[in-house]
């Protein structure tokens, strides 16, 4: 099995691939907090205070999990959000996809043109294998999963 929990990859010497995104961890550590407190509405006040995660930011990430139907929100006066799914429903692969797009650790170009030995490349057959291990990986983590149950 392919450890994941490595944040980043190095492919140059100062520049680096990011598995998880800012947004997406942003969204992991915003979700968890909420599935904590259960049933309860969690205003953006007391997310923005916990986490101390910036509020433009949190406000575009509460508002996308909103709208992809994983999280639900309550207007006005003690207003906030909670859990519209269960927190085991709730899948990484799921989170990474809404904030970065799908998972891709290779795109094989050359020169702005799809590289002409794509179909027998063996560094890419070993990358998409990579890829796939990855992603199976991640479809079985969880928000659930992710909180710390004592």
């Amino acid at each position: 099995m392919i450890l994941i929990w490595y944040h980043y990859i190095r492919i140059k010497e100062q520049s680096e691939m990011k598995l998880i995104t800012r947004d997406t961890d942003y969204a992991i550590r915003a979700l968890c907090f909420i599935a904590k407190n259960k049933n309860n509405i969690v205003s953006v006040s007391r997310l923005v205070n916990e986490l101390k995660i910036p509020r433009p930011f949190l406000r575009k990430i509460l508002q996308a999990l909103n709208k992809k139907g994983m999280l639900k929100s309550s207007r006005g006066l003690g207003g906030g959000f909670m859990l519209r799914l269960a927190a085991d429903k709730i899948f990484l692969i799921d989170l990474i996809e809404v904030f970065q797009g799908p998972l891709k650790l290779n795109e094989c170009i050359f020169k702005k043109k799809i590289c002409p030995n794509k179909n027998t490349c063996n560094l890419k057959k070993k990358l998409d294998f990579i890829e796939k291990q990855v992603v199976s990986d991640l479809k079985f983590i969880t928000i659930g999963s992710l909180l710390n149950k004592r």
